[in-house]
């Protein structure tokens, strides 16, 4: 069975007043980051972009990779929208979905959820206060694409709107996730400056320790 990644790259980064799939952190475009994540773990990337100058400069980043693009189907901003017109684009029975603006994916985490989403409709982290992390989830594509549609034509541009048209819904708690990702880093995301600040120091003691192991490794 294979799976498809959606990565939404349609925002407007307004707070950050730059693109965030385009801001390096530990010397890498985010959106660079995210791909190079999940890779190894899918069988296609799809990016959704605002248009097609967008998909061409990040093409210029990503060719390496070989992702394909989907343009946002309404000219609206929302994630919803940018799920939907990447829903209607995959080509497996599964899609993960991420955000452009996450720098520290873990493919442990995405390969957890991915082999939860068989039996389900929706696999969808949940904090013990009950918010969930829709963008950082695994969707039964057609399904997914049907309730997306379906919202929006209600005139309801909220993730949640979709999810609630789903049935058979998985919520794992980040209890779970942090028995993997012990700082739930796969969940944080860059919205103002001071989560740019934040993900530079925490890139940079990545770095530090992965340089140490390094050391460790080839010391005899």
């Amino acid at each position: 069975m294979g799976f498809s990644c959606i990565i939404l790259a349609g925002g407007d980064s307004k707070r950050l007043g730059a693109d965030k799939a385009l801001i390096e952190v530990g010397g890498k475009p985010i959106i660079l980051r995210v791909c190079e994540s999940v890779e190894p773990i899918v069988d296609e990337i799809i990016v959704v972009v605002r248009s097609r100058e967008k998909a061409e400069e990040y093409s210029s980043i990503l060719g390496g990779i070989g992702c394909r693009y989907a343009i946002d189907l309404f000219e609206y901003r929302s994630p919803l929208v940018g799920a939907m017109s990447g829903f209607r684009e995959a080509k497996h029975e599964h899609a993960v979905l991420l955000p452009c603006d996450a720098p520290f994916v873990s493919p442990d985490v995405v390969t957890l959820l991915m082999e939860m989403a068989p039996s389900f409709t929706a696999v969808i982290p949940r904090w013990p206060n009950g918010y969930v992390e829709p963008l950082h989830a695994v969707y039964k594509t057609r399904a997914a694409a049907k309730a997306s549609a379906e919202a929006l034509g209600e005139g309801k541009l909220d993730m949640r709107s979709m999810i609630s048209r789903l049935s058979n819904v998985l919520y794992v708690s980040t209890l779970v996730i942090a028995e993997i990702d012990s700082q739930h880093l796969t969940l944080f995301n860059i919205n103002t400056p001071a989560d740019l600040h934040r993900a530079q120091a925490i890139a940079k003691s990545i770095g530090r320790e992965a340089g140490e192991k390094k050391k460790r490794g080839g010391a005899y």
